[in-house]
C-alpha cells in the first residue's frame, strides 16, 4: 500500500548511520565493490487539493495530515476526471494509491459509480480495503468496499455483488468467478464507472497475456449492460508503461511517469564475492556474503530485508539468521521468511511484525516485491540479480520507504547474468528498465478465452475478439462440440464449465497442500503450486516453513497432497531434472558452410529423476535419492543451432570435448539471450541434445558432459548404435511456456549478436578452464581431461558465427 502525500514515518532514521554502515563496507571490503550510487534525495512537487473534490473527502484527508497533493496525483485526477485511461508509473511509496482512490471515491459518494480493483494477490486486495476503511473512518464516509476472492465465505458473496460500492478483486477470480456468473452481478456491471489494475508490471509473459484476455472479455460483459468503464492502471517503472497498457486494455492510455513525491538518499553498492580458487574461478557464494552483510546492518539496528531468488535459499538464509539472532526460544524471534506457500494467517502476522517493526531481518522471495505495505526498512540486500534491472530497483525500492535514508547491495552469483552486470556496473547504472513482454494473441491463450467468452455471452456475426480470425477460431469450436450458430450467432453448447479449465498462471490447476503428521495430527502447514510441486515436495524431500525442517513421507499426486513430518535433518535436497526436446515443424532457417540456425515447433519432456542431500554450511553433497514422477510435457516454440557432421569431427578431437563444447555454449548463451529478449532467465530454457528426443545431454557429478536417454540411463557419445547412429548435437533456446509467449522470434533475429556476445563473454572471463561465471560449474581441470572446456565452448561458439555469416 503506497504511503499518502503528507504521511511521515513514526521513526525518522538519521542520514549518519546509512552512512555509517556504507562507508564500514567500502572499507572493510573495498575488493569487492565494484561499483556505487547514491541517488541524492529529492524534494517534493506539490499541487492544491481539487476544489470539486467532496468536503467530506477534503476532510477524510486533512484528519490524515494530508492538506496537498503530490503533483503527479494531480494530473492523475485530471486525467481520470476527464475520462482518461491513465496508468501511473512512479516509485515504490509515492502515492499511487491515492491516484485512483480519490476518483473513485468522489463518483461513489456524488451517484452510483461502482469501482473494480484488481491485485495481482490477495495480501494487496487486503491492504487496499484496510487503506479505504481509513479513509472512510476519518471521514465518514459510509462507501463499502469488499474483498471478494477464494476466501470470501459464500454466504457473504451476495451482499459483496449488490452492496459494494468497490469490489477488491483479482485477475483469477474475475475470470473464473465473477465473469461467468456476470447475471448475478447485473447491477454492478450496470453501474461500474472504474476498473484499477495495480501492479500492472507484473502482468507480463503468460500471465499478462491471460489477463489481456480477461480484461477483454470483461469490457465486453460491461458493453452488453450498457457501461463503458474508465482504467487506471499503476505500474513499478517498466521501460514501455503506455504500450503494455494499451496492451491489456486495447486502447490507448494516458501515462503519467514523473513522480512528484519526495524521497530520501539511496545509497546502492554492487557487490562481487571474492575469489577462493582462481584456477576454477570459483568465488565464495552470494550467500555467505549476504548473511555477512545482513548480521552487520542487524547489529547496527538497521531493519533489513535480504531477497533471495528461491523459496529453498529463503529458507537457507532464514536458517544461517535464525542460528544468529533467534538462539533462545522464549524470546520473540527477530527474523522471519516471508514467501509464496506460506499460510495466509502466517504471512499476514509477518506483515504486521514489520510495520509495527517487531521483526528486524525479513528474508523473501519476490512476493515482497510488490506494494504491500512493509513499514521502514533501512537495507534492502539482494541475493543475486533479480534478472531484470526493473525488477532490482523495485526490490531496492522497498528499503527507504517515507523518506529515510537506505542502503542498498546487489550481491553477484557465480551466473554469467549475475557477473555481467558487477563487472560492468556501467551497463546496470546507465541502462534503463526492460520492456514488460505479452501476446494476447498467441493462439492457444486467446481459444481458451473465446471458449469462455462465448460460454458468457453469446458470439455475434462480425464481433471482434482479439487480432485473429473469430469465425475460424468458432468454427473450429464448432467442429469439437462446443458452440453451435443460429443465424447470425453462435451459442454455447456443451456441458462443461470452461473457465475452470484455463490457469491463468501456469499450464495446470490445483495447489498441494502440505499436511504435517507429526504426533497423531492433521495440520496443513503450506501450499505448493503445480508447477513447484515436482521440485519442491517429492518423497523425501527436505520441506522448510520458517527454516524448520519437514520430511516428506507421502506424496499424494492425484489426491494434491503432501504428508510431511518434523525433523532434525541437518542437510536439505534440491532436486534434479533433465529435460529432452524433439523438432515437430521448422519455421525458419539459416545455413552456413559450417553451421545452420533455425526456429520452429518443439515437445518438451521434462523428467524429475533423483535429489541431492546438502549439508548446511559446508553445502556438501552428502548423498542421493530417487524420484518417481510423471513426466511434465509441454509444445512451445525455440530457436537451435547445430554444426554439420563434417565439420563437427574435423574441429574436435573426440565427441566427448564437444559435447563439452555444446553444454559450455549453451550455459553462456541462454543468460546472454536473456538480456538479449528483455526478459527474465527462468523464461526461456536451454537443453542440448539430438533433436529426435533420442538423448540429451547433460553435466555429470564429475563435471564432464554426459548423455543420457529416459530409458536407458547413461550413453556412449562414441557408441552409434547407442545414439542412433549420428552424433549431431543441437542446442536448443526455448519459449518455456506451452505454446511460447514470442519469445522465439525475436532471439531467432538477433541470433547472431547472441553467439557474439556470449563468445565474447567466455572469451573475456578471467578463469583458466571454465567457470559459473561463463561456461557452468566446472569441476576438472584441463590437465585431468586432456582439454580445456572454456576452449571447447568458444571453438562450438566459433562454428556457430561462421555458420551464420
Amino acid at each position: 500500500m503506497s504511503t499518502p502525500a503528507g504521511q511521515v514515518g513514526s521513526k525518522r532514521q538519521t542520514i549518519d548511520s546509512v552512512q555509517r554502515l556504507s562507508e564500514r563496507l567500502r572499507a572493510k571490503h573495498k575488493g569487492r565493490i565494484t561499483g556505487e550510487l547514491i541517488v541524492p534525495a529529492r524534494a517534493g512537487r506539490y499541487a492544491p487539493v481539487p476544489d470539486a473534490l467532496d468536503t467530506r473527502l477534503k476532510n477524510a484527508l486533512a484528519e490524515r495530515g494530508i492538506t496537498q497533493l503530490y503533483a503527479h496525483q494531480r494530473e492523475a485526477w485530471d486525467a481520470i476526471r476527464a475520462g482518461q485511461h491513465t496508468v501511473i508509473v512512479t516509485p515504490t511509496a509515492s502515492g499511487k494509491t491515492l491516484c485512483y482512490n480519490l476518483p473513485v471515491l468522489q463518483s461513489a459518494l456524488t451517484g452510483e459509480a461502482k469501482a473494480l480493483y484488481l491485485f495481482p494477490t490477495k495480501a494487496l486486495s487486503q491492504d487496499q480495503v484496510a487503506e479505504i476503511l481509513e479513509l472512510n473512518q476519518a471521514g465518514d464516509l459510509g462507501v463499502r468496499a469488499y474483498t471478494f476472492d477464494g476466501d470470501t465465505p459464500g454466504d457473504a458473496r451476495k451482499a459483496v455483488r449488490t452492496r459494494g460500492d468497490i469490489v477488491v478483486s483479482n485477475p483469477d477470480m474475475l475470470h473464473q468467478g465473477i465473469l461467468p456468473h456476470h447475471t448475478k452481478w447485473a447491477q454492478f456491471f450496470e453501474n461500474l464507472r472504474y476498473v484499477v489494475i495495480d501492479e500492472m508490471h507484473t502482468y507480463r509473459g503468460v500471465f499478462g497475456s491471460h489477463v489481456a484476455n480477461v480484461i477483454r472479455r470483461l469490457r465486453r460483459i460491461c458493453r452488453f449492460y450498457g457501461s463503458d468503464p474508465r482504467f487506471v492502471l499503476c505500474s513499478a517503472t517498466i521501460a514501455n508503461p503506455g504500450e503494455l497498457a494499451a496492451q491489456i486494455l486495447g486502447e490507448e492510455v494516458h501515462a503519467i511517469t514523473e513522480s512528484g513525491a519526495p524521497s530520501g538518499e539511496k545509497h546502492l553498492l554492487l557487490w562481487n564475492p571474492p575469489v577462493i580458487n582462481a584456477d576454477l574461478g570459483i568465488r565464495a557464494s552470494a550467500r555467505s556474503q549476504a548473511t555477512r552483510i545482513a548480521r552487520t546492518a542487524v547489529r547496527a539496528g538497521m531493519k533489513t530485508i535480504i531477497f533471495a531468488q528461491t523459496r529453498l535459499m529463503v529458507e537457507v538464509l532464514t536458517k544461517y539468521l535464525k542460528d544468529v539472532f533467534d538462539k533462545d526460544p522464549r524470546k520473540p524471534p527477530r527474523v522471519s521468511a516471508y514467501r509464496g506457500g506460506y499460510l495466509p494467517t502466517e504471512r499476514r502476522a509477518t506483515e504486521k511484525k514489520l510495520r509495527s517493526g517487531s521483526i528486524d531481518c525479513v528474508i523473501a522471495t519476490s512476493a515482497l516485491e510488490l506494494g504491500v505495505d512493509i513499514g521502514s526498512l533501512d537495507v534492502c540486500v539482494l541475493n543475486g540479480y533479480p534478472g531484470t534491472i526493473a525488477g532490482t530497483w523495485q526490490r531496492l525500492g522497498r528499503a527507504g520507504r517515507r523518506r529515510r535514508t537506505a542502503l542498498g547491495v546487489l550481491i553477484a552469483t557465480s551466473q554469467p547474468l549475475d557477473q555481467y552486470i558487477v563487472r560492468n556496473p556501467e551497463f546496470f547504472l546507465g541502462a534503463s528498465p526492460e520492456h514488460a513482454r505479452i501476446d494476447p494473441d498467441q493462439l492457444l491463450i486467446l481459444l481458451d478465452h473465446v471458449r469462455c467468452a462465448a460460454f458468457e455471452l453469446p458470439f455475434r456475426e462480425g464481433e471482434r475478439f482479439g487480432g485473429d480470425n473469430l469465425l475460424e477460431m468458432l468454427e473450429y469450436l464448432q467442429e469439437e462440440g462446443i458452440v453451435h450458430p443460429e443465424g447470425d450467432t453462435w451459442h454455447w453448447s456443451a456441458d462443461s464449465y470452461p473457465a475452470n479449465a484455463v490457469s491463468l498462471r501456469s499450464v495446470a490447476e490445483g495447489n498441494f497442500v502440505v499436511i504435517d503428521i507429526s504426533e497423531g495430527g492433521q495440520t496443513i502447514v503450506a501450499e505448493v503450486d503445480y508447477a513447484s510441486a515436482p521440485m519442491t515436495i517429492y518423497e523425501g524431500a527436505i520441506y522448510l516453513v520458517q527454516a524448520s525442517p519437514y520430511q516428506v513421507e507421502k506424496l499424494d499426486w492425484e489426491g494434491r497432497k503432501a504428508f510431511v513430518r518434523k525433523t532434525r535433518a541437518d542437510y536439505y535436497t534440491d532436486a534434479i531434472d533433465y529435460t529432452k526436446l524433439k523438432i515437430l515443424e521448422n519455421f525458419e532457417h539459416s545455413s552456413g558452410e559450417r553451421a545452420e540456425t533455425a526456429r520452429g515447433e518443439v515437445h518438451l519432456v521434462r523428467r524429475i529423476s533423483g535429489y541431492k542431500k546438502i549439508r548446511y554450511y559446508t553445502h556438501e553433497n552428502i548423498g542421493y535419492g530417487n524420484i518417481n514422477l510423471p513426466d511434465q510435457e509441454m509444445h512451445t516454440t525455440a530457436v537451435w543451432w547445430q554444426v554439420r557432421p563434417a565439420v563437427l569431427e574435423a574441429a574436435f578431437e573426440n565427441r566427448q570435448q564437444a559435447l563439452d563444447g555444446f553444454l559450455g555454449a549453451a550455459y553462456a548463451m541462454h543468460h546472454v539471450a536473456a538480456l538479449a529478449t528483455m526478459s527474465e532467465p527462468h523464461d526461456l530454457g536451454r537443453a542440448v541434445g539430438d533433436g529426435d528426443a533420442k538423448w540429451f545431454a547433460t553435466v555429470g557429478a564429475n563435471g564432464r558432459g554426459q548423455i543420457r536417454s529416459f530409458e536407458g540411463g547413461e550413453l556412449s557419445p562414441d557408441a552409434p548404435e547407442q545414439t542412433g547412429g549420428r552424433f549431431r548435437p543441437a542446442l536448443f533456446l526455448y519459449d518455456n511456456y506451452p505454446g511460447g509467449v514470442g519469445l522465439s522470434a525475436p532471439l531467432y533475429d538477433r541470433r547472431a549478436e547472441v553467439v557474439a556476445k556470449a563468445r565474447e563473454m567466455v572469451h573475456a572471463c578471467d578463469c583458466l578452464y571454465g567457470c559459473p561465471a561463463c561456461v557452468g560449474p566446472i569441476l576438472a581441470s584441463d590437465e585431468v581431461r586432456g582439454y580445456s572446456p572454456k576452449t571447447a565452448a568458444l571453438l562450438v561458439l566459433d562454428l556457430f558465427g561462421a555458420g551464420d555469416r
